[in-house]
């Protein structure tokens, strides 16, 4: 038998604006970075254990966001957050 001890999710998420909406640069970057504040704040109300690896602005303006989550809250995955 076999059972899950602990997992954690890797996620690549990318914050940007529809092209159409025709937002400058600066403009979409400050939408995009108001967007990834609010998720942060989603994921704290939530409780979820969470890290930003890494945020990366781009040239048109998106942010690409690789993110490591807890799975499950009751598992011990402290060896995924170092």
């Amino acid at each position: 038998m076999k059972r899950v001890k602990a997992a954690c999710i890797m996620q690549t998420l990318v914050f940007a604006q529809k092209p159409e909406m025709g937002y400058s640069k600066e403009r979409a970057l400050n939408i995009n970075r108001d967007e990834l504040e609010h998720y942060k704040e989603t994921l704290e109300k939530s409780r979820t254990r969470y890290q930003i690896v890494d945020s990366t602005e781009q040239e048109d303006g998106s942010i690409v966001v690789h993110v490591r989550k807890a799975y499950n809250a009751k598992a011990d995955v402290e060896e995924y957050f170092i």
